[in-house]
């Protein structure tokens, strides 16, 4: 279940991904697409949410900051036998 942490109200443009940076503000780069590289991200609004450790922080569809807990699972690795 996610839960709103900020609003920020971003309006988000075709070909440039979107992120919560380490600071807890709003960045943005371009995105990498065939042989063009990406571009350096640049900051879009400077928030300062400050984030929890097992939650995972995103920019949803309304231009907001939200999280959401992340799931650990999946299956076991198998151990080799000699």
């Amino acid at each position: 279940m996610m839960k709103k942490v900020a609003k920020v109200g971003i309006k988000k443009e075709k070909g440039y991904l979107y992120f919560v940076d380490k600071n807890g503000d709003v960045s943005c780069a371009m995105m990498a697409r065939g042989n063009k590289k990406g571009g350096k991200p640049k900051k879009v609004a400077k928030v300062g949410v400050k984030k929890e450790s097992g939650y995972l922080y995103f920019i949803d569809k309304a231009g907001d900051i939200s999280c959401a807990k992340m799931v650990r699972g999946g299956k076991k690795k198998a151990k080799k036998r000699k």
